[in-house]
């Protein structure tokens, strides 16, 4: 079972979001019926949603890219590591997410807001899992990842 902590330290997000913590809750909540894979296991992480300022300075500090961007990932464990945990440790924390809410804004209407946010924290939870996208191979196997969970969300 996947848990999400949201921790909101921009207070725009609800101009676009009546709730952010009830929405994920419930997309998570469809995620875990129908990805059962881990359901032996609590897999905990963290979701902040920002905005320019701090996802800059994470980028800055940790990949040294003085420059935003629309989602950041801090994954404690690569996947093999992450596999040998899962099968020890029945609780495990995966790492942190940062999503940038002026790189999603724009969107048109509430339904690609939502839509452009679900694939954001999605393609940060697959990186969670250990996966990247360095080579064509593993985004073609990342980007299958992550179209499953979104298909798990409604």
């Amino acid at each position: 079972m996947i848990k999400i902590n949201v921790i909101l330290n921009n207070k725009e997000w609800y101009r676009y979001i009546k709730n952010p913590t009830n929405f994920i809750d419930k997309k998570i909540k469809n995620l875990n019926k129908k990805f059962t894979k881990y359901k032996k296991n609590i897999i905990f992480c963290t979701l902040l949603l920002s905005g320019n300022y701090e996802i800059k300075k994470l980028n800055k500090k940790f990949r040294k890219k003085n420059k935003t961007t629309d989602v950041l990932s801090f994954p404690f464990y690569n996947l093999k590591e992450l596999k040998t945990k899962l099968k020890k440790n029945k609780e495990i924390y995966l790492g942190d997410i940062i999503i940038n809410l002026n790189k999603i804004k724009n969107k048109k209407d509430k339904k690609d807001f939502e839509l452009q946010l679900n694939k954001l924290w999605v393609h940060g939870i697959v990186h969670l899992f250990g996966y990247d996208h360095k080579k064509d191979k593993d985004f073609y196997y990342m980007s299958k990842i992550e179209k499953k969970f979104l298909s798990y969300l409604n």
